[in-house]
């Protein structure tokens, strides 16, 4: 039997915003009817609030003050909604039980609570955005992702099961989908416990693209408050353009470092289904957007630049290196002892740079363990270096291409590069520079590489 085409779209925080942006999404979901399951992220700025309370908040009026907006928040979408005394009482049910769990993280604040308080957020937006939907006159049903979406107890950076959440998605989500318009959260799962678990900051874009790849989806959209990936961010390079189609080898390396448009993970398990990317804006789908596909018509050598502060780059240095075997072993060995993750390296004779992964939600440069830092110190000298940035130009043959480099140092020469990264992917080149200084460095490589008429 030949299976109807099945669209996956998925909303980011600024396109359930409020009422009005609410209505946006959901007249792009009405008017694609391959629209068949919605993926939504908490309203902007909600999930912000659920984190500071998971902090642990011991002032009673803090606590009461982010409890009151967040009932501010979802309040004034329901009141334009046609079942506006039920909804209000979901809200009212939720915003309880925030208020329990933040009570709970203010005498301990575990990993575990902050995972079911930062999940209701997910859960409050889509008991609305089922009922927008509705009042346009279509059928929806909101759907509980936790059971389906079975992950590791990593509470805060879970690692979904790929195997159970196919088995259970054909069996529980698929059929539902063939019914009515299915509404569903992004960024929460459960362990085998039950337990609410989430994937980590962004993690709505993975979960929308390991739902797709569930349901064996034809596409994936994605929809933000920009229309596609850009050349480089326009907040810092003003000409920047958006890009119409990209390859996944392209956006995987935008992703992966620092292109706040995908979440890092979100390509792979359309890789591996095959389904192209539709990333455009909510706000204006009528101006396009960017398509990630397997096969692009176009493959500059540049294709665009990508940056992310609050690096931490950790140097270890020991003459034991020279001609000796079994050093970086045992160094890895350590780091993985203490569940380091690390980004990217290089090595001399004598020494070895590396930079360390972000793996938390926090936003801030990820530390060496105490306990990582004193086991290395006992094999090398250590240094650990922060307020540094991470810049990758992108693009296509790189390492293939004569000139290509010269181009990129040229531009360069007045700045102080650290840890060239080059060789290891035809797709991209990328360094470390002082953050003070990224933002121009930006500049100045999309002017020279990514301005044709320059």
């Amino acid at each position: 039997m030949t299976q109807s085409r099945f669209t996956v779209a998925k909303f980011g925080g600024t396109s359930v915003a409020n009422f009005e942006a609410m209505q946006h999404s959901a007249k792009i979901v009405i008017n694609n009817p391959d629209t068949k399951l919605v993926v939504i992220s908490a309203c902007s700025g909600v999930t912000n609030l659920l984190v500071e309370l998971a902090n642990g908040i011991t002032d009673s009026s803090r606590k009461n003050e982010i409890l009151s907006t967040l009932r501010d928040i979802h309040y004034s979408i329901i009141e334009h909604t046609s079942n506006k005394t039920a909804l209000a009482a979901e809200i009212n049910t939720l915003i309880d039980d925030i208020a329990t769990l933040a009570e709970q993280a203010s005498l301990s604040s575990t990993a575990k609570i902050t995972d079911q308080l930062v999940s209701c957020g997910e859960l409050l937006s889509t008991h609305i955005f089922t009922q927008v939907i509705a009042d346009m006159g279509h059928r929806c049903q909101r759907f509980d992702i936790r059971p389906i979406m079975r992950t590791d107890n990593q509470y805060g950076k879970a690692v979904p099961d790929v195997a159970v959440l196919k088995a259970l998605a054909l069996t529980h989500l698929f059929p539902l989908c063939q019914e009515a318009i299915v509404v569903t959260q992004g960024f929460i799962g459960s362990d085998d416990e039950g337990n609410t678990t989430t994937l980590g900051r962004g993690g709505s874009d993975y979960s929308a693209a390991l739902i797709a790849e569930a349901v064996n989806a034809n596409t994936l959209e994605i929809w933000t408050d920009v229309p596609g990936i850009y050349t480089t961010d326009p907040r810092i390079a003003t000409r920047a353009t958006p890009i119409p189609e990209i390859s996944f080898s392209e956006a995987s390396e935008m992703a992966n470092f620092g292109a706040k448009i995908l979440h890092p993970s979100t390509l792979i398990p359309a890789i591996r289904q095959h389904i192209p990317v539709f990333v455009g804006s909510s706000k204006a789908p009528q101006d396009g957007g960017t398509w990630v596909k397997e096969e692009v018509d176009s493959s500059p050598l540049f294709r665009a630049l990508t940056l992310r502060n609050n690096q931490t780059m950790v140097t270890l240095q020991s003459l034991n290196m020279y001609h000796a075997y079994g050093f970086l072993a045992e160094v890895f060995s350590i780091l993985a002892k203490y569940r380091v993750s690390v980004d990217l390296i290089t090595t001399s004779e004598v020494s070895v740079s590396l930079t360390l992964d972000t793996t938390d939600t926090s936003g801030k440069a990820p530390n060496l363990p105490a306990a990582a830092h004193e086991e290395l110190s006992t094999l090398c000298k250590v240094t650990v270096e922060q307020g540094l940035s991470l810049v990758a130009v992108i693009g296509n043959k790189m390492g293939q291409t004569k000139g290509s480099s010269r181009k990129i140092f040229n531009t360069l020469e007045d700045y102080n590069l650290r840890m060239i990264c080059y060789g290891a992917s035809q797709h991209n080149l990328c360094f470390l520079v002082k953050q003070d200084d990224a933002h121009q460095v930006i500049k100045d490589l999309h002017r020279d590489l990514l301005e044709p008429e320059y």
